[in-house]
Order: C-alpha cells, then structure tokens, then sequence
C-alpha cells in the first residue's frame, strides 16, 4: 500500500482557477520481419500485463469503445517559438499544421518552471504544493498522496497505456520506473542512446570531444549511430502500427528530450538559421528593478566546458554576445529538429489509418529563457519560463469528421519549405498544464474527475486544474472563440511558483533541494498583468509565511510585454497583494 500523507497548500485551493538528421536520418518503419516482430513484442508486452483486445485494463472502470485514441505529445524545455504562435524566423512546419487542425491556446502557463515538478503536477492534475515536489528527489505517492495520473486514469478505464521517451522525469521522482505498473500497461521505453546525453561527444575546436552546450553533430558519428529523440520516434511509429492490428484503444505518450540541453542535434538545421539572421533578445540585460531573489543564475549552463571556457562570472556576468547568438542559433535549430520527429510522428498516425479517431494534443513541461532578463534556462516566474505551447487536435470537434485513411499529416521538409507562419491560433484566455487531465478525460468522453477538497491528500482522483473543453467548438470546424473569448465567470488567470534558497542568487538557486528552501516565489499571471510574491517557505511543514516578504514583481502586459519593468511598489499597487495573499490563503 502507498502511503498518503500531508496537506495541500493554500496555493492549490483558489477554486480550480489556481492558477534531422532530416528525412534520411529517421526512415519509415521497416516492413515485414520488422513489423511483425513489434507487432508479436507489443503483444506479448499486453499478455504479461493482462491486457488484451477487448478485455481493457485490469480492474477497467468501464468501456473506451466509443472514446477516441490519445496521442500525448510532450516536448523539453519548448518555449512557444513556433510559426503557429507568430514566430517568423522558426522553421516548425509539421507542428504548425497541426496547428491549422487545433484549438491553439496562446496563453498556456506550466505552474513550476523545471522538470520534474511540473510533469508530476500536469501527469496528476495537482498543483506542485499539493504534490510537494519541488525538486527532483522525491516520489509523490510516498511523499505527499497516492494519486492518481492521467495515463492510470485512462488505464483504468479500459485503454492500453504506453509511454515513449521522457513523459515522467526519471529517476526518484517517478519512483526509478515512470511510475509503472500504475500508470502504464507494459513497461515504458527509453532510448538507448539517452545515457551519451551529456557525456562528451561534442566535437570541440581543438578536435577532442567535449560535454558542451552546444553541441550539433554528424548522427553517423554518434554512439550507436543515432540520437534518443530519433529512437523514440520509431518506437512510436512502431508501436501505432501495432496498435493498428491490436484495434484496442490506446493512451500513447511521446516525450521528447530536446530543445533541452544540451543542444545535441543533427548539424544540418544550422542551415535554416544563418548566424546573420539570429537577433540578440532584445531584453538582454537584468532589469534594475528585479529583486535578486526573482534571478535565476542558470548554473546548469555554466558546467557545460564550453560555457566554462568563457569565464563569466557570477551571479550576472554576461554572455559574450556573439555566443549569445550561438545558443539562439542552436535552441531554433533543436526546435526545427523536434518539428522534423512531430512531423515523422504524426505522418505514422495518418498511415496507420488513426488519425480520424485519435486526438492528438502537443505541449511541452516549461519554457525556456534565450538571454532575456540576462538569464538563460527556465527556474523563473517570467512569460519565457512558463508559457508553453498548447494544441489539442480532436478530430469531428476541432475538424470535420473524417475517414478512415484520410489524410491530416503529410511531412513537410523544413528544408524545402519556405517559412509561412499559420494564424495565431485562439483562444487567448490564461490556462495552465494542470488543466490538461480534467481536458483530455472530457474529449475521450470519460468522466471528469471532481474538483479537489480542501484538504485532498487521502483522495487519490481528483483535480484542481479546469476542464478547458469550454473553449472548444461544440461541432466540427475551427473554433469559435474570438478575442479574450472570457465568460462572465472565468477569471482567467494562471499561476506558477518558484523556490529559491536564499534572497541572493546561489549556486543552488536554480534548483535547490527542498531540505535548503527558504523562499517561495507564487506568480498569477492574468491578461493584464503578472504579479509574483517571493515569500518565506518552510520545508519541514510546506508551510508560507506571509509576513516574512522578500520582494515582489508587477509587469504590465500592454505597456511592457517583456517584463522589464518592475512597477511594483507595496504602497500603489497593495491591491495586487492583497489579492494575491488572499488567493494563497484561501
């Protein structure tokens, strides 16, 4: 049995609202022997864990045969700089069509800038003081609550639950094993290359190899010939055309490892982005007005040898700027990179003839800073840490009903198309990845796990983020939400949060363990403005203080987008904070 254990925070309760290689280097599936032989694994995998056609999961809920097939989609550290978002320089052909096919959320928040917390946080619905990860080190059903995820509740009810690549953060955090057998129906995959990720097989200037940030490289050259994001493209792809033949409903996880560090790609995408066409943030310098506690000193991009080679000094030394550009250049490529495997991906869907009855829903755990605010990486409360790209393709509601091998998603070659930015999608409306549960249960026509209690840690399904199918057509088409598209009792409003060990930027300040918390700094982002409190935090009780303040941030969107202007001041805007401290304390 799994222990339960503690409370949720204030935080969790504020009514719900709480907040290529290109083509060559990734063929087609082989047919024949290749395809049988996955085909016979995927069975033998569903026989061993009691899983067949027709029978569901052990212990199933009830039936999916009405429900349609889920495609879960995560990508690593993907701020929204896609031609679907406004982006014009990004080449992401195949996510921007995806994209024309969609209910796009432009304004989609994760609630803790880093990995491991805001996986565990959207995979079970709950926001990180309820889940009290913070960090990478503890396993949620031990530490805070047994409950349930996403994936286990689409096991339970009746599908086969599979994951591919980096969906859960490895490691502690999901208990060693992406927290199967609970959630998944076979053991999840992990490519084998993933363990050169960050050893050295950067080919450096001096001919040695090196573990550096940046890091494009000849796929041949690499150890075992290939690269993670590339292997768990073509474990999914084999696993849809297995699942093809095995007609059960299926709950498939893609996670990707990249853009995350280090930037490990095929050297061919520096193509699409000359070094003459990458700007510098136009931000690039800390803002005079940000409390030091509010910096993050990206401390895991200074131990790369690279980085190391040009002795910045900390906590704000600067990049050299034409390094700066190299990072930039180096992030897009990735991004063009993971486009490319999306692309692979979704083609798979249409040629296994399951596209016309599998949704489709593409995001990412947190975004990813490229020099703004003089910072680098997430661990942040800012816009380009924890606004994502968020899509959900449901096809016959946010396209015509279609047939059975109809085609949604031919690949596009980055390389041969010209880049056209698709509309910005809609609505824009504040929502957060903790939404994503209640959301996909609604379009698979399982029932909505209910709003989380005050107190929720014995109570293992539940939620507190919102179903966010209200801003979805009610028919086939495109949608039909325009401007804010907000509703009378939708307050729109997102919330993250972030912890820090001290008011001073540490070398641990990214990524403190929880034993050295000391601050924690809750953000509500709102279309009119962000407002984040940094305040004293108790590791031992999750406990806040809200008399013990250590600073505070007010940007306004309309007059300052990029957040470089700090205008709080306790005396004018008391409001905001008092508003604020109330949500907390609710």
């Amino acid at each position: 049995m799994i222990p339960g254990g503690g409370e949720t925070s204030p935080c969790a309760l504020a009514e719900g609202a709480h907040p290529r290689a290109r083509s060559m280097a990734l063929e087609s599936p082989r047919r024949g022997a290749a395809a049988a032989a996955s085909a016979l694994r995927l069975w033998g995998l569903l026989c061993a864990a009691r899983v067949w056609p027709g029978a569901g999961a052990a212990g199933a809920a009830s039936s999916p045969a009405g429900g349609k097939n889920v495609l879960f989609i995560v990508a690593d550290d993907l701020r929204p700089v896609l031609g679907s978002y406004g982006d014009s320089l990004v080449r992401s052909p195949n996510i921007d069509q995806l994209a024309t096919q969609s209910v796009v959320f432009q304004n989609a928040f994760a609630q803790q800038a880093v990995c491991a917390p805001s996986r565990v946080s959207f995979l079970t619905g709950r926001r990180p003081d309820t889940t009290r990860l913070y960090d990478f080190d503890s396993y949620w059903r031990v530490h805070a609550g047994n409950f349930s995820t996403l994936p286990q509740y689409f096991k339970e009810n009746g599908y086969i639950t599979m994951s591919v690549g980096k969906v859960f953060h490895p490691g502690i955090s999901s208990n060693h094993h992406d927290d199967y057998p609970y959630s998944w129906s076979t053991l999840p995959f992990h490519p084998s290359s993933e363990k050169y990720e960050n050893t050295k097989v950067c080919q450096g200037k001096d001919g040695e190899l090196h573990a550096n940030l940046i890091c494009p490289v000849d796929v041949s050259t690499m150890p075992e010939g290939t690269l993670p994001d590339i292997q768990s493209t073509e474990e999914a792809v084999r696993l849809l055309n297995a699942l093809k033949a095995n007609g059960s409903k299926f709950f498939l996880a893609v996670g990707y490892h990249k853009p995350h560090i280090p930037f490990r790609f095929p050297q061919e995408f520096l193509k699409l982005y000359p070094l003459e066409n990458v700007t510098l943030a136009p931000d690039p310098d800390v803002p005079k007005g940000l409390p030091s506690v509010a910096y993050n000193p990206w401390t895991d991009i200074r131990r790369r040898e690279d980085v190391q080679a040009l002795n910045v000094s900390f906590p704000y030394g600067p990049v050299p700027k034409d390094f700066q550009r190299l990072i930039r250049q180096s992030y897009f490529a990735a991004v063009s990179y993971l486009d490319m495997l999306v692309g692979k991906l979704l083609n798979a869907l249409d040629d296994a003839g399951l596209s016309h009855n599998t949704m489709a829903v593409f995001t990412a755990d947190h975004g990813w800073s490229l020099g703004e605010h003089g910072e680098w990486a997430k661990y942040s409360n800012f816009d380009v840490a924890t606004r994502v790209p968020l899509m959900f393709y449901v096809p016959g509601r946010t396209t015509p009903p279609s047939s059975p091998g109809e085609r949604h998603f031919p690949f596009i070659d980055a390389f041969a198309q010209l880049p056209h930015p698709a509309p910005q999608g809609r609505p824009k409306e504040m929502v957060e990845l903790v939404s994503l549960f209640p959301t996909i249960a609604e379009l698979a026509g399982l029932r909505v796990p209910p709003a989380c209690p005050e107190n929720s840690s014995q109570v293992s399904l539940c939620t507190e983020g919102q179903s966010l199918v209200r801003y979805f057509p009610s028919t086939g088409g495109r949608q039909e939400s325009d401007g804010d598209g907000r509703k009378d009792d939708d307050p729109s409003v997102a919330f993250s949060q972030y912890p820090r060990p001290a008011d001073t930027p540490q070398w641990n300040s990214d990524l403190p363990e929880l034993k050295d918390i000391r601050v924690m700094g809750y953000s509500m982002r709102t279309a009119d403005y962000r407002c984040t409190i940094w305040l004293g935090f108790s590791p031992t009780n999750f406990t806040v203080d809200f008399s013990d303040f250590h600073g505070g941030e007010l940007y306004f969107v309309e007059s300052d987008p990029n957040e470089d202007h700090n205008m709080y001041k306790g005396a004018v805007h008391g409001h905001l904070l008092q508003k604020l401290c109330r949500i907390l304390k609710c």
